[in-house]
């Protein structure tokens, strides 16, 4: 069964400009700035206000009309990553070879050791903005 029009309103805080442009969707705040591409969705994006946007879904589906509340989580979350940010946790764990992780460059890169038993080094380095910094609380023996 198809439902005529689904709709929902994304309201931003104060602070970040947005622009949309077809189903590109442009979030600018005091952290940086975003873009995030919802093109491969089937879904109208119109701003309401400087800083509403609307997102609707003309004769969906069931999937098709929860593609709108995930894209209005998608903007919010844009928002929240140019005003806040994010912080994100890793923890490496192992059964049988331990991994060994080592933090070099002052946090702009990271080394990954004895990944499966392998000898080769794996190296990650961060991306602008981005720094790691390994737990004490959370050493083990």
């Amino acid at each position: 069964m198809k439902v005529v029009k689904s709709n929902q309103e994304v309201t931003l805080p104060e602070g970040v400009k947005v622009w949309v442009k077809g189903r590109v969707v442009t979030v600018r705040g005091p952290r940086g700035m975003l873009r995030k591409d919802f093109s491969h969705l089937k879904i109208e994006l119109t701003k309401k206000g400087p800083s509403t946007i609307e997102v609707q879904k003309w004769f969906g589906t069931r999937k098709d009309i929860s593609c709108v509340r995930t894209v209005c989580s998608h903007i919010n979350n844009l928002a929240i990553g140019v005003t806040k940010g994010y912080r994100y946790k890793m923890r490496s764990v192992y059964a049988h070879f331990p991994i060994n992780c080592n933090v070099t460059q002052e946090g702009a890169c990271i080394e990954i050791r004895n990944f499966l038993g392998e000898k080769f080094v794996r190296r990650v380095a961060m991306r602008e903005g981005v720094t790691v910094a390994p737990s004490q609380k959370q050493r083990m023996k």
